[in-house]
């Protein structure tokens, strides 16, 4: 069967924030690349909160400006709120945060991959890895399409056999709703490469219209702009800016969650993997600090043309109707 065949020098295996990275520093050095995607949808998406930056990863950040990445530069682009936290303590652990307009910032980043030179982005799903004699040589899409290359770089992020729990509830499915990568798996496995399965939570979206903010506490972004790219000046990307909000949950927040454990994939062993220590779930918090009688809560506009709004610090895999049922006992909300 007659089949596309290309080549090229670099192969990059998915185009979120470490795939965009690694595929805009291959082109640039002038090394034909290509960057495969399930959709031109997920290019550089945040499908938890859309924020860069924070504790540690804002440095972070500033060492991939540093050396001539795009991520700075883009959430300069498309920032709604920029902070330094941390200004209470030394300069050693200030850190910058910003939160992001979601679409905007992934709109950004897609535009400029493609209108970078020596950078082909393409729609597809990698399935097989092309080895011979422990060398690689190349992938294979779905469709059987080759693309032959000197190098291929993996940033499959949460996509391989993805699974979103809640609850009772399991469904095969990658970030945002987006399709899984459910083949490249058993190939990675056939050329010796370990898989262990990462977890991690999200909380519930809400909409801005059901929430009473009089009863919560603006969070204001910073009146002075750092840029996170050293490229940039103050005045070059110097805008409104979109407040946060400050609420917490309470007892009764925590007397459900309690009453409900048994019903969390978390607890009843239907999640296994290794779990973040940054965003831990709402469950977790109230189990392993019994003693706190309140957590922070801040929610986030997803975007300036949106009423989404994230709860961050309410990850949770709670079901449905329980999740509604503490959402209802915060303070605003």
């Amino acid at each position: 069967m007659k089949t596309l065949e290309e080549y090229y020098d670099v192969v990059v295996v998915g185009a979120g924030h470490a795939g965009c990275e690694a595929a805009l520093a291959a082109a640039r050095l002038g090394c034909e690349t290509i960057i495969f995607t399930v959709s031109m949808n997920s290019v550089a998406l945040m499908p938890c909160n859309p924020n860069i930056g924070g504790s540690s990863k804002g440095h972070l950040v500033r060492e991939i400006d540093a050396l001539g990445g795009e991520m700075g530069k883009n959430i300069d682009k498309t920032y709604i709120q920029s902070k330094m936290l941390n200004k209470s303590k030394g300069p050693a652990v200030h850190s910058l945060r910003a939160q992001a307009d979601k679409d905007a910032y992934s709109m950004t980043m897609r535009y400029t991959l493609q209108n970078t030179e020596h950078l082909t982005l393409r729609q597809a799903e990698v399935t097989e890895l092309m080895v011979e004699e422990g060398m690689i040589k190349g992938v294979k899409t779905f469709s059987g399409a080759i693309y032959h290359a000197k190098a291929v770089v993996l940033a499959t992020g949460t996509y391989l056999k993805a699974r979103c729990l809640y609850g009772e509830v399991v469904n095969y499915t990658g970030p945002n709703g987006l399709q899984a990568a459910n083949q490249l798996s058993e190939s990675l496995k056939e050329n010796g490469i370990e898989l262990y399965r990462f977890k991690t939570g999200t909380p519930a979206r809400i909409d801005s219209r059901s929430v009473d903010f009089s009863k919560m506490e603006e969070q204001f972004g910073d009146e002075k702009i750092v840029p996170f790219s050293f490229t940039n000046r103050e005045e070059d990307i110097k805008r409104p800016q979109i407040s946060c909000w400050l609420t917490y949950t309470n007892e009764k927040t925590h007397e459900i969650i309690r009453n409900n454990l048994d019903r969390s994939p978390l607890y009843s062993g239907m999640i296994e993997g290794t779990g973040p220590r940054y965003c831990p779930s709402i469950e977790d918090k109230v189990v392993r600090f019994a003693d706190k009688n309140r957590h922070q809560l801040f929610i986030e506009p997803e975007g300036e043309y949106t009423n989404e709004m994230y709860v961050g610090g309410m990850s949770s895999s709670l079901p449905e109707d329980v999740q509604y049922e503490m959402y209802r006992t915060v303070k605003g909300l």
